[in-house]
């Protein structure tokens, strides 16, 4: 595994095009965004540097801070939703699954979440799960706490349904689908700016705090962990690249000066 260097060690942030970050414990703090992190993003939308929040968070959940917070959108529930802020304040949703597809898998994925809380001690479904439309998410560390082999037991019964699974620093999220973060992020770069991130994918930087960050570290040349990632390190594949010294929203905020520097 390699080793998580420091990000004041970065040589190369004149490159960068712009920003891909996590929301829960990477831009917030015990559930709420800091005033380091928002004047953050407001220095890099001054900047004209793009900034994408990818989440597993749910739509509904995710809409009021599409429009109040200086970002161009949210890619919401791991890359099925985007979240497009518009010149005049609205929000413009869109799917990368169709209506009835929608449909079909949510009925599919309610059956999954009752037999997680049948059989998964402890186990209950997120509080946010109301706004969700694409996926479920299980409590482990937002109100809940479940021990590692509930979590484990969950993520196991999601595979055998045929979802797929991820685990942040607080839900566990399932869904039907080829949609990830990864996946949401070249779509939602095709869709707001028209160009190819595979090609660009030595220009942005993500920043991120959990294992279900991981794809992204693997991918993107500039991946930030915020500092609490070291919770999840003994589960992590792909670290990645670089490490802040602050945790959370004070983390964000140092890659955001790391950026802003070096431009």
């Amino acid at each position: 595994m390699q080793t998580l260097q420091p990000i004041k060690l970065c040589r190369t942030w004149r490159l960068i095009e712009g920003l891909f970050t996590d929301i829960d414990d990477t831009l917030t703090t015990e559930g709420a965004i800091t005033s380091d992190a928002l004047d953050a993003l407001a220095s890099l939308a001054t900047a004209e540097l793009p900034i994408v929040a990818i989440t597993g968070r749910p739509v509904g959940w995710s809409e009021p801070f599409a429009r109040s917070w200086p970002i161009d959108a949210i890619v919401a529930e791991n890359g099925a939703v985007a979240l497009i802020r518009q010149s005049d304040g609205t929000v413009l949703k869109r799917y990368q699954q169709d209506t009835p597809t929608r449909a079909a898998n949510f009925a599919r994925m309610q059956e999954v979440l009752a037999r997680i809380e049948r059989e998964v001690p402890g186990a209950r479904r997120a509080t946010d799960s109301p706004g969700r439309e694409t996926d479920i998410a299980v409590d482990h560390s937002e109100f809940a706490h479940l021990q590692q082999e509930c979590i484990d037991h969950a993520v196991r019964l999601m595979r055998e349904a045929g979802m797929n699974a991820t685990v942040s620093s607080i839900h566990i999220n399932g869904w039907y689908g080829t949609h990830n973060k990864l996946e949401g992020a070249r779509w939602i770069v095709r869709e707001l700016f028209e160009r190819d991130l595979n090609a660009e994918m030595d220009r942005w930087v993500y920043v991120g705090d959990s294992t279900n960050d991981q794809l992204m570290f693997e991918h993107f040349t500039h991946s930030v962990g915020v500092a609490n990632i070291v919770r999840f390190v003994p589960q992590l594949t792909h670290l990645p690249r670089y490490v802040t010294q602050g945790e959370r929203g004070a983390g964000f905020a140092e890659v955001a000066r790391a950026v802003l520097e070096g431009r």
